[in-house]
C-alpha cells in the first residue's frame, strides 16, 4: 500500500499491513489530531516522539515499532503524509472489521 506524501502525488510512502497492525497495537492515533481536529506538522512530530518513546522503553523486541519508524522518518513524510497515513489506518480498521463480522456470520450459520 501507497500513500502521497505531497499534493501533487509525485511522492509516495510504502505501508505494508505489519506496520498498520502496530498502529493498531499501540493505540497511536488517539488523541493526536489537534482540539480543532487538525493533524499538522506537530501531530507527526508528537507521533515521532511517542514512537521513539516506546522503542526506548522496550524491554522485548521492537522490531514492528521500528519499522513503523521507518515510515514516520520517511524524508518525504510531512503533515499531508500522516493524514493521508490516518485515512488508510481509518479504511483498513474497517475493512477489518467487516472481515471479522463475515468469519463470526459464516461461523454462526
Amino acid at each position: 500500500m501507497k500513500i502521497n506524501a505531497n499534493a501533487t502525488g509525485t511522492r509516495t510512502i510504502e505501508v505494508n499491513e505489519e506496520q498498520l497492525q502496530t498502529i493498531r497495537r499501540y493505540s497511536l492515533f488517539e488523541r493526536l489530531a489537534s482540539s480543532t481536529g487538525t493533524v499538522d506538522e506537530e501531530s507527526l512530530e508528537k507521533l515521532r516522539c511517542t514512537v521513539r518513546s516506546l522503542i526506548a522503553s522496550q524491554e522485548e523486541d521492537s522490531k514492528a515499532l521500528l519499522t513503523l519508524a521507518l515510515v514516520l522518518y520517511d524524508e518525504n513524510m510531512k503533515s499531508l503524509g500522516l493524514k493521508n497515513l490516518i485515512s488508510l489506518y481509518n479504511e483498513w480498521l474497517a475493512q477489518q472489521s467487516t472481515e471479522t463480522e463475515e468469519t463470526n456470520n459464516e461461523e454462526n450459520c
